[in-house]
């Protein structure tokens, strides 16, 4: 299963990557954990410039923008093979 964070203080755009990883984990049919983290101190803890940001296995893999739906299952497949 993998662990994906969404990093952002609730913005629509850290709302949005919330719902567009959803539906890239929903399409590809694997189980994943959210969190979101909302504490500016925990976002800072990943050393990122902007949110939001995309953390999968604690690996930062986005920040500061939406990424498009093939580089989310991209980013997601990739994540199972290093799992």
């Amino acid at each position: 299963m993998l662990k994906i964070k969404i990093l952002g203080t609730g913005c629509p755009n850290c709302n949005k990557l919330e719902e567009e990883t959803k539906k890239a984990v929903s399409n590809l049919g694997i189980e994943a954990d959210f969190e979101k983290v909302t504490d500016y101190q925990k976002i800072m803890d990943y050393d990122i410039l902007s949110t939001p940001g995309l953390v999968i296995n604690d690996q930062v893999v986005s920040s500061g923008k939406i990424p498009s739906q093939p580089e989310l299952v991209s980013m997601l497949t990739s994540a199972l093979e290093d799992n």
